[in-house]
């Protein structure tokens, strides 16, 4: 059966075949994780009807259609972030034919990647930080449940903190072999890849107090998540989460649209290299795949001493002596 890309064109089932090939691949050695897989889908299936259009296929096609497609992308006015990640689906694919001997080159090597300006992502700063995890510590508990919900809060937000875990590593963590003395925590990250995250004594004490409570509770003690949760998958949810945080930024008087998960994670990173941490070090604990990914927190830094200088230098704002 012939394949129907998301523009509506149809593909010769070879050309489907070949993506199911590729997919099958990036599964099985890689790790590539569902969503991933079906985004290179899409992406593929996008370039092989556009390929049809023309006439042409994943196997005759040449610098020209790749440059018209690309043309194509920016004509439809897609971000250039977008019609980057196309273009690697595209190298990654056309890599696996070549290596495959389906055909003898990759001409979607010879494209030049869209021109992309990462945006600096959203920050806290040190003292909002402290605000944030001060009121988790000072939640009402004066109750059981306030108590549990309590512990369970501090434990969540000292160990994103503490470890700048992505939030599905945070909620999804096993129970198994964690206690409050460890000072270190093992994370499945993306692609199945391990990596070895230390805590901070304040989340080491965080994580010890929440388990004590935890494994005293018999429906949660059961439980093979160290935040166990009654949603289907078993742990609390990502969105729960983000629910709880803002809670947490309003009390602390953060503003709503500053604060997410995510945020907390580039918090973690920014402040670390604001004190001199390894980039490399900053690189592995939160589990970049590319020192490249890493290097925005540098450029983070760069935006804030340029904004120390501007404020604080004396002679900043000093307008140039006239050379008439």
């Amino acid at each position: 059966m012939a394949g129907r890309s998301t523009a509506g064109q149809m593909m010769p089932p070879e050309m489907s075949g070949m993506i199911v090939l590729f997919l099958d691949m990036m599964a099985a050695e890689r790790g590539a994780a569902a969503h991933t897989l079906s985004a290179y889908r899409r992406d593929l299936m996008r370039f092989g009807g556009f390929l049809a259009e023309r006439g042409k296929d994943f196997l005759t096609a040449g610098d020209d259609d790749f440059s018209s497609y690309m043309a194509h992308l920016s004509a439809q006015k897609m971000a250039a972030s977008t019609a980057a990640r196309h273009l690697s689906c595209l190298r990654n694919f056309f890599k696996f034919l070549l290596i495959e001997e389906l055909r003898g080159d990759n001409p979607s090597q010879n494209i030049a990647r869209p021109s992309t300006t990462r945006p600096l992502p959203k920050g806290l700063s040190l003292a909002q930080t402290e605000a944030l995890i001060g009121a988790a510590h000072h939640l009402p508990a004066q109750n059981e449940r306030q108590i549990g919900d309590r512990l369970r809060t501090i434990c969540l937000i000292e160990t994103l903190y503490a470890t700048g875990l992505r939030v599905s590593e945070l909620v999804g963590l096993p129970r198994g072999g964690l206690s409050g003395e460890q000072q270190v925590i093992i994370v499945t990250g993306k692609g199945g890849r391990e990596r070895m995250v230390p805590l901070s004594e304040p989340a080491q004490k965080a994580l010890g107090d929440w388990l004590a409570w935890r494994d005293g509770q018999k429906p949660l003690a059961a439980s093979r998540f160290l935040f166990p949760a009654r949603a289907k998958q078993g742990h609390l949810t990502r969105q729960r989460f983000a629910q709880i945080l803002l809670t947490l930024a309003e009390k602390a008087g953060i503003s709503n649209t500053k604060i997410s998960p995510h945020v907390v994670r580039h918090a973690f990173a920014t402040h670390l290299v604001e004190h001199g941490a390894d980039l490399r070090a900053v690189q592995q604990m939160l589990g970049h795949a590319d020192i490249s990914t890493t290097q925005i927190y540098t450029a983070v830094l760069d935006a804030r001493k340029r904004k120390l200088v501007a404020q604080a230098h004396p002679l900043a704002n000093k307008p140039a002596p006239s050379t008439s």
